[in-house]
């Protein structure tokens, strides 16, 4: 799940989560060359003839901006392996909508690809750096040489003047650098995603960070000091951390609370990392789904959290991963089993 931060013109502060996801991702394919051992999506190598056609998307994209979205994330797979990706990022621009564009770093994304999105209308670019050495971050993408181009296309970005942001996935093969992952974006980018590991897709659960693993870094991240902003990604603990260490928590969204996920074939999911179909936008629209559907108004209920997330003091500015909930216990609305904070019984 790609967001990227909230400036003053984007109004978050003022977004009706209850009538609009205030971000809405679109897996506009599942084609990928990479292998990653985090991915979500489990990409394949060729493109699925179910995905969404062209004026399928438009429709999705005219019908996010009339409900209220604020972002439109182009995602993936590799979107760049679909010849219409740069009309789709038009079309976002003239909706009207600040449209993020999160490209696999493959053959394709080249300086020509990466100005061409800009022209587009993408108004950020996220890229993936999961590691601050080739050895670390090729062991994660399953491809020799993916440290070296992910560098290249940072700097790239940067070169071309466009708001970038750089996502990290946070699991035990990746934790022990993140301090490094920092010092290497100083300078580069506008804000760094960390995605803690969700066991879905291809992540495996030994890969997961135990909950006082996740404590210690939210706790580190809460306290340094870094020249960007920082964004958690299912990992909304980050806001009863900062709170309790009299931080301003800041705004955020969670699964189906403000975001929304469409997949390559239309399945709209709370997040692509709580992959639970609610219906397609084929059947109706995104807003239909959002607004109507059980799962997603249960999800933007705290008074629904069940365990210890039920009673914590935190559950409305936090809420708990309902995505690593969900695929941990099979329940979206159970307690989070990776907060380590324990509130006082009710």
């Amino acid at each position: 799940m790609n967001i990227p931060r909230a400036g003053p013109g984007l109004g978050f502060a003022s977004h009706d989560f209850a009538s609009a996801p205030f971000t809405v991702a679109w897996e506009i394919t599942r084609a990928c060359p990479l292998r990653c051992v985090h991915c979500r999506a489990d990409a394949q190598t060729h493109r699925d003839p179910r995905e969404l056609t062209t004026e399928e998307g438009l429709t999705l994209v005219a019908d996010a901006a009339a409900m209220g979205t604020r972002v439109l994330v182009i995602t993936g797979g590799d979107p760049l392996a679909r010849p219409d990706v740069f009309e789709l990022l038009r079309a976002v621009d003239d909706a009207h909508m600040h449209a993020g564009f999160s490209p696999s770093v493959t053959p394709r994304l080249t300086r020509d690809a990466l100005a061409r999105a800009l022209d587009a209308g993408a108004a950020t670019i996220h890229l993936s750096l999961d590691g601050a050495s080739a050895e670390t971050h090729d062991a994660v993408r399953q491809v020799r040489g993916s440290f070296d181009r992910t560098c290249t296309a940072i700097q790239t970005v940067h070169d071309l003047g466009a708001r970038l942001q750089v996502g990290t996935t946070v699991s035990r093969r990746t934790v022990a650098e993140l301090p490094d992952v920092a010092r290497r974006l100083e300078g580069l980018v506008d804000l760094w995603s960390l995605f803690f590991l969700v066991p879905t897709g291809r992540a495996d659960t030994a890969d997961m960070l135990d909950p006082d693993e996740h404590e210690q870094v939210l706790r580190w991240l809460a306290r340094v000091e870094l020249p960007f902003a920082v964004r958690t990604i299912a990992a909304p603990t980050y806001r009863r951390v900062r709170a309790q260490l009299g931080r301003e928590p800041g705004p955020g969204v969670n699964d189906g609370n403000g975001f929304a996920f469409v997949s390559h074939v239309g399945d709209v999911c709370p997040s692509g990392f709580l992959p639970r179909s609610v219906g397609n936008v084929r059947d109706a629209p995104l807003s239909h789904w959002y607004r109507e559907a059980p799962l997603f108004t249960s999800l933007r209920d705290p008074e629904q959290l069940g365990g210890k997330c039920g009673h914590c003091g935190y559950r409305a500015i936090c809420g708990g991963s309902r995505a690593r909930a969900w695929a941990l216990t099979g329940d979206a609305l159970a307690a989070d089993p990776t907060c380590a904070y324990a509130p006082a019984a009710s």
